[in-house]
């Protein structure tokens, strides 16, 4: 359903990709044969189905501008892209789980000043806080490299160090929202009878947060990290702008000015199987958590 929807939409806007690959002085007769070479001109019902006879076959094709294949283009880059979006999601899960769970547990005036720094982090658009981060931590302070990647293979801690500031514009904005999600959750588990039961009993109030409210707010708050995880996949395209990183989103971007279609329906279909996969861990995970969930 997505491929036939995006297929549809970089299609309805692929008229000129043959002027493009040949460039602006291309004659018409240059542009009609190179439409034709692509297949731009036959039906768009045939178009879609020969992409994806040859897609469940894991044949996406070839990029009409670099003749690189699909499959290796996305291959090289999904791991960079997942490095950078994986820390983030590490990163956002642990220090929003310990702000949410203190300001539900202590209240007043935590919880007041978590909300308060919680609407000014979401506030903050990704790309300012990026280009915050590069002009005070980069230009000025020159701790971390300003752009650019080091893969992990290459040089760990430089691979380290070029992921930080990308990371962490990532984190914050979700650190904010996640926080107040997993808040949300505590409370509302906290507020149940049988919480109130259970200390009535005498057992400890450190026992009561680990063993119940722990295990019956997990599953709300893995459903929040996995929304996390796909925000900040998409985010993770102006991140990748801004510091010059050649993950999937600078891909994408590159690919739609370009009209790369096949490149395109490349990167869609690979997103689309990333996220599924996520989910399907979050299920996993949930079911593990809460039995409940199980019979479900």
């Amino acid at each position: 359903m997505i491929s036939t929807v995006t297929f549809l939409l970089v299609y309805s806007t692929a008229s000129d990709v043959a002027r493009n690959v040949l460039g602006e002085n291309a004659t018409e007769e240059q542009v009609a044969a190179k439409t034709s070479e692509l297949g731009l001109d036959r039906p768009l019902v045939t178009q879609y189905f020969d992409w994806l006879t040859h897609a469940l076959q894991g044949d996406f094709g070839v990029s009409w501008f670099t003749s690189e294949p699909v499959a290796q283009m996305v291959s090289n880059r999904m791991p960079v892209t997942l490095s950078m979006v994986i820390l983030a999601v590490a990163f956002t899960a642990v220090i929003s789980a310990v702000l949410g769970v203190t300001a539900a547990v202590r209240g007043g005036a935590i919880d007041r000043v978590l909300q308060f720094v919680s609407i000014i982090g979401f506030s903050l658009p990704n790309f300012w806080v990026a280009l915050m981060l590069v002009i005070v931590f980069a230009l000025t302070l020159r701790l971390f490299p300003a752009t650019g990647y080091v893969p992990f293979e290459q040089d760990p801690s430089a691979w380290a160090l070029s992921l930080v500031l990308p990371v962490t514009a990532l984190v914050i904005g979700g650190i904010a929202s996640a926080a107040q999600q997993i808040r949300g959750a505590f409370i509302d588990v906290l507020e149940h009878d049988y919480i109130r039961t259970l200390e009535a009993r005498g057992i400890s109030r450190r026992s009561v947060l680990l063993r119940h409210v722990l295990r019956n707010a997990a599953p709300p708050a893995l459903t929040v990290l996995s929304l996390q995880f796909i925000g900040l996949l998409g985010g993770a395209v102006v991140i990748e702008r801004i510091f010059a990183i050649p993950g999937l989103g600078t891909l994408t971007v590159n690919s739609s000015i370009q009209g790369d279609i096949p490149a395109i329906m490349g990167i869609v279909v690979a997103m689309v199987i990333v996220v599924v996969i996520v989910n399907l861990i979050i299920d996993l995970a949930n079911g593990w958590i809460n039995p409940k969930a199980r019979l479900q």
